[in-house]
């Protein structure tokens, strides 16, 4: 026994050794090879620990054999602190934090993009709500910019995201990026996409000048009519906002529990919870399918809309809830993206609003030429969905709070509405986009 842990410490002492210059030189490589001292650590510590269960069973030295499983066990602590130490070098290296199987992803997309000698470097931009990182690529080849965004993250939500650019590419083509490579290990996997010029929306909107916006919501609302026209179907696919709505209800409750009314008086008057209001809207809006079906991004939020103002063209990123279906998503949720951005300055406020109102105009045009007679209830309920489901990502209590009861009000404006009136509804959007 104690000649297998002595041989297990002169691997934690070689490991050890390695620590100090890997952190001085910056080197990955050395990293790795302390991750591979590390597999050979793991392997001798389950060796080890099989043949004691084993030898337990036999019960004999019961004593002494207890005693080695747990000094294997104590032995085994050096694996995990290995394992963290190796990471967070890779990952100061590397301007991340990443782990072994990311690591690996990464380093086999590089092997792709690499030009000569040029020494990639990776720059993080952002990372999803789902954990995704997102990162920028550049090598001294390219004088500005990156030649390639990088992410990496849970093996199904890049897997999905692949699906989404590859199906734009065949229905729609020039309006999503380029896949350049794609890798798998494990749990996790690895994209490089096209890097796209221009800034998001959310940037145009927020930073940029009013004429710099109408010139970019004109490109928008132009792109629009041609994807919504080029792949409109007869084929009818339900988006079923209020069943959106209710699946993400408990997620909005855990972050804002004082949402979580039950039913009530006040007087003779009846207040039902939400709950109860999503139940009765989601049979009233299987009555108003929506005429037909379009391509939709599926999470058209403003910081997922490029704009080139040198070319004057729009590319859409992050794809992966891509489908045929109602086109009242894409408006809905473009619409609420623009009202829960946080800015506190009037005008700039009022110029914001003014965006989701003129994409409002913009699709009931587009509803009204093509016969469209249910768009308006259809555009209540999809805000409704908008409203309250974002509030999962808002921590500011008070527009938390005037979204979700937007969402509530719109609920039961639909629900009052007399069925003979339904063709007559309109949204009051000036009512509802105001400060």
């Amino acid at each position: 026994m104690s000649k297998a842990f002595i041989a297990i410490v002169k691997k934690v002492r070689q490991a050890i050794k390695l620590i100090l210059p890997a952190v001085i030189e910056r080197k990955s490589s050395i990293a790795l090879d302390i991750e591979q001292i590390n597999q050979g650590l793991r392997s001798s510590h389950q060796r080890l620990i099989k043949r004691y269960v084993s030898a337990l069973k036999k019960q004999t030295q019961t004593k002494q054999l207890t005693q080695a499983l747990f000094v294997a066990y104590e032995m085994k602590q050096f694996d995990d602190a290995l394992l963290r130490i190796s990471e967070t070098i890779v990952s100061a290296n590397v301007g991340q934090p990443i782990n072994f199987e990311r690591y690996y992803s990464f380093q086999s997309l590089i092997s792709d993009v690499e030009k000569g000698d040029s020494d990639v470097t990776i720059t993080p931009i952002a990372e999803t709500r789902s954990g995704t990182a997102i990162s920028g690529l550049s090598n001294g080849a390219e004088k500005t910019g990156f030649m390639a965004v990088y992410k990496d993250g849970q093996k199904q939500k890049l897997k999905e995201e692949k699906q989404g650019l590859n199906s734009w590419d065949s229905i729609y083509p020039g309006l999503a990026p380029k896949i350049l490579s794609y890798q798998k290990r494990g749990e996790s996997a690895a994209l490089l996409i096209e890097h796209l010029p221009g800034y998001t929306l959310e940037k145009v909107i927020v930073n940029e000048s009013e004429k710099l916006q109408k010139q970019a919501l004109k490109a928008l609302k132009k792109t629009l009519e041609s994807l919504w026209t080029e792949t409109l179907r007869k084929k009818v696919s339900p988006a079923l906002f209020m069943q959106q709505m209710d699946s993400r209800l408990a997620d909005v409750y855990k972050i804002h529990p004082e949402f979580d009314a039950a039913n009530s008086h006040i007087g003779d008057y009846d207040c039902p919870s939400m709950k109860s209001l999503i139940k009765q809207a989601r049979q009233l809006e299987k009555q108003y399918p929506p005429p037909f079906s379009v391509y939709i991004h599926g999470d058209f939020n403003v910081d997922n809309i490029i704009f080139d103002p040198i070319e004057n063209r729009i590319n859409f990123i992050d794809l992966h809830r891509s489908k045929y279906t109602d086109y009242v998503q894409d408006v809905t949720i473009f619409m609420v993206s623009n009202y829960r951005l946080q800015i506190l300055d009037s005008e700039r406020r009022k110029q914001i609003m003014k965006m989701a109102i003129e994409m409002y105009w913009f699709a009931r045009r587009f509803a009204k030429q093509h016969q469209d007679n249910t768009f308006e209830i259809r555009l209540a309920l999809g805000l409704a969905r908008a409203f309250a489901s974002s509030t999962r990502f808002i921590l500011d209590k008070a527009l938390a709070k005037r979204m979700f009861y937007r969402a509530r009000y719109l609920i039961e404006l639909v629900l009052t509405t007399h069925p003979k009136q339904i063709h007559r509804f309109s949204v009051p959007v000036k009512e509802i986009f105001v400060e």
